[in-house]
């Protein structure tokens, strides 16, 4: 019997899903992970004895040694994918990914409107290129992963007709940016393939991004992502694999958490315990990343919501950092009923034990 099991964020972010996807991939070593939204802008933390990776053009699994799978839902960029496998491969991980030829492509022109645009920063903006070539894609100007195998002579027209659309830089800049953007695609063996490569999988290990609460038809606007973020594109490809077993893991850390700007119940200064290695701290486009207690409303809310898209024959939920406040995870608060609740008492170890 083929299996699937889907890792969602059930609220802004940061909550834990990389690990909680190297946890499934140490327990599956046989699997396939699939990234279904979101893409460079990931920053999935691993660490794996003294082995540390933040996994963002590469799935959660690599680290692990499982190869990754970004569907027609998520961006590449070529420059960013090419200097993670560079790292990877001191790592040892596994640098093989597969490429759905619908991928939608970033450019620098997409990366340069994304941190000059006072509007994206002001909405808040991860300074990858994420939100631009989302909505660029809107329109006429569009890019996908199988024009980069393409006609380079057609590659390179689309390529100035993004730079025009933006009007961002002029003349021998555009053949600058073009010309190193160019370099980077040479250097990587592109595997550009449909869903046909995952039907070789018994389990596939679905690696959702952001969280619930940041999804562009559910989340607080303008302050949303350009992705769904529910496990609708997930369970979709499941579908058209036939895959019937589904099982589903939700993570939220035991505090709550949002990088960047946008409305936030239950902000409030927490001190952190244990959070040495602690990815998401302020950086110069997305800010400080935001603490609060946890709300579980909130949390009610995103499995409601969640369960409109999928039918799933096994639900868990994943807890993290739990030895980072004192406050303890109340599962009674919680509505909805799991199979099973795993904790993890360390931000990035891999090592869950079973509460419930």
């Amino acid at each position: 019997m083929r299996t699937a099991q889907i890792v969602i964020g059930l609220g802004f972010g940061d909550e834990g899903k990389g690990i909680t996807t190297d946890f499934l991939a140490h327990q599956n070593p046989e699997s396939v992970v699939i990234r279904f939204s979101g893409g460079q802008q990931a920053a999935h933390t691993v660490m794996i004895d003294d082995k540390k990776h933040v996994h963002s053009s590469f799935a959660s699994g690599a680290l692990r040694g499982l190869p990754s799978y970004f569907t027609e839902h998520c961006t590449i960029h070529p420059v960013f994918l090419l200097n993670e496998r560079e790292e990877l491969r001191k790592k040892n991980g596994n640098v093989e990914l597969h490429i759905h030829p619908l991928a939608k492509v970033t450019t620098p022109f997409d990366v340069w409107h994304n941190r000059k645009n006072t509007k994206n920063l002001e909405h808040g903006t991860c300074g990858k290129g994420i939100g631009a070539t989302m909505k660029r894609h809107e329109s006429p100007f569009k890019l996908f992963a199988v024009d980069l195998i393409g006609p380079r002579s057609m590659l390179i027209e689309k390529l100035k007709g993004i730079a025009n659309y933006y009007g961002c830089i002029k003349g021998n800049e555009i053949e600058n940016e073009i010309h190193y953007f160019i370099e980077a695609i040479d250097q990587i063996d592109w595997n550009i393939s449909g869903y046909s490569y995952l039907e070789s999988f018994d389990n596939l290990i679905f690696e959702g991004s952001q969280g619930i609460l940041l999804d562009m038809d559910h989340g607080v606007f303008p302050h949303v992502t350009y992705a769904s973020t529910t496990s609708k594109n997930a369970y979709e490809i499941c579908k058209l694999l036939k895959i019937d077993h589904i099982e589903m893991y939700y993570v939220t850390r035991s505090y709550l958490t949002r990088h960047g700007n946008g409305w936030m119940s239950n902000e409030k200064e927490i001190i952190l315990k244990n959070n040495e290695e602690e990815t998401c701290t302020f950086n110069e486009y997305q800010k400080q990343l935001r603490l609060g207690d946890l709300d579980y409303d909130l949390l009610n809310y995103a499995l409601k919501l969640d369960e409109a898209y999928i039918f799933a024959s096994k639900k868990n939920l994943v807890v993290t950092c739990m030895d980072q406040t004192d406050e303890k995870f109340k599962t009674e608060k919680l509505n909805t009923k799991f199979d099973a609740v795993y904790g993890s008492y360390s931000p990035y170890s891999r090592d869950f034990d079973k509460m419930m």
